[in-house]
């Protein structure tokens, strides 16, 4: 529900400013506003009845005042006014969701229970930038995956290789050659 409210938020920033780095100004500006909710003191704050909506609008607006944006300052003034300050993470995920579509710019995240060589990540980013005609940079994250697991959310896409199923395969393979 939160991810509908925020796009019409999103496409009312659009309109007004359709410029490219302006967004992604405003989308970094947003992001650092979504870390500050996974703080339980300054979500208690902006969440609390007993805060007036001006001390609310207050304490969001200097904490923007560095952007120096007409249409950040006018969409928390919004937000507050309409008590819709909880919506700010989803605005700024829907945010870096469409700046991404825009650019064609993606990350995803490479899991394996082996450590891989930064030209193996640099060859995978580049063949799946080739495949999905965008950039597309990866991150390797150690886990307990037996095999190698591709993962780009942005894109749906999801590339995996387990050890386990292919060797599964090959045996599968040698009983109906037998």
């Amino acid at each position: 529900m939160e991810e509908l409210i925020a796009k019409r938020y999103i496409k009312a920033i659009k309109k007004s400013s359709s410029d490219i780095a302006t967004m992604e100004n405003i989308s970094v500006v947003f992001s650092t506003l979504a870390e500050a909710f996974n703080d339980a003191k300054f979500n208690q704050i902006v969440t609390s009845p007993s805060v007036s909506k001006e001390d609310k609008a207050s304490i969001l607006l200097d904490a923007v005042k560095s952007a120096n944006s007409d249409a950040v300052e006018n969409l928390i003034k919004l937000l507050v006014e309409n008590n819709r300050i909880s919506i700010i993470p989803a605005i700024a995920e829907v945010m870096r969701k469409d700046l991404a579509d825009s650019t064609k710019t993606y990350e995803g995240l490479i899991y394996s229970d082996s450590e891989m060589d930064a030209k193996v990540i640099e060859d995978l980013s580049s063949g799946l930038s080739k495949r999905f005609d965008s950039k597309i940079s990866l991150s390797f994250v150690k886990s307990d995956f037996n095999g190698i697991k591709v993962n780009v959310d942005d894109l749906g896409v999801e590339i995996n290789f387990s050890k386990d199923r292919i060797n599964s395969q090959i045996i599968e393979h040698i009983v109906k050659a037998i």
